[in-house]
């Protein structure tokens, strides 16, 4: 199983990106989270093409909700692909989208057959903890329903073992909720990685290991 798992895009570690995923090639860019947000939905995803462009990948929107109900036709399409890059923004967004179009089943099994890499960032990279629980202060539950007509879903993924707590010290995060949340994680004893936007969690066959920038 190879991730690359970041609070801000590459981080500072684009280098070690390249190195699971051998020669740059084609990227699925799942945009998913920003769904809620139809007024900002092209210029986000617009600026995450520009700088994989840089980087000598060739990305293209994959669009969850083109595969609602169509997990097969979801896993053949996903096979095209040597990298999935999800984005950030809402998380339980995300989930819900991953669960409408199968891809939370999907992918963790294309991911144990090792036959892609998952690079995300924030959103997507939190939904790969084992839950969702504490992110409720920086993304809002109440946009999942008028954006998918499904309740949240308050399970992550599982990938890996600890919650993700991401954008700490961050411009991204003013009212320093993730700080707060990395307190609630300690205070509960939950396992955790706290990121900057300069760290990764990083897995390349075998134990994650956090790179700090």
């Amino acid at each position: 199983m190879r991730l690359f798992l970041a609070s801000y895009r590459f981080g500072a570690f684009t280098d070690r990106l390249a190195g699971l995923v051998g020669t740059p090639g084609r990227v699925a860019v799942i945009p998913n989270a920003c769904d809620a947000w139809p007024a900002a939905w092209a210029s986000a995803v617009t600026s995450d093409l520009k700088p994989l462009q840089q980087h000598g990948y060739s990305p293209e929107i994959f669009d969850l909700r083109d595969y609602v109900d169509q997990p097969d036709r979801l896993d053949k399409h996903l096979r095209e692909f040597p990298m999935v890059w999800v984005r950030g923004g809402n998380t339980f967004v995300l989930r819900a989208q991953f669960a409408r179009s199968g891809a939370d089943s999907v992918l963790p099994a294309l991911l144990r057959e090792d036959a892609l890499v998952y690079a995300g960032y924030s959103a997507g990279a939190c939904l790969l903890g084992p839950d969702l629980h504490g992110l409720e202060t920086m993304d809002d539950p109440a946009e999942v329903r008028p954006t998918t007509g499904i309740e949240p879903q308050w399970d992550g993924l599982g990938l890996v073992d600890r919650r993700l707590v991401v954008h700490l010290d961050s411009p991204a995060d003013p009212d320093g909720e993730s700080a707060k949340m990395v307190a609630r994680c300690r205070a509960e004893g939950f396992p955790h990685w706290a990121l900057t936007d300069d760290d990764v969690v990083l897995v390349d066959g075998g134990r994650p290991q956090l790179l700090r920038g």
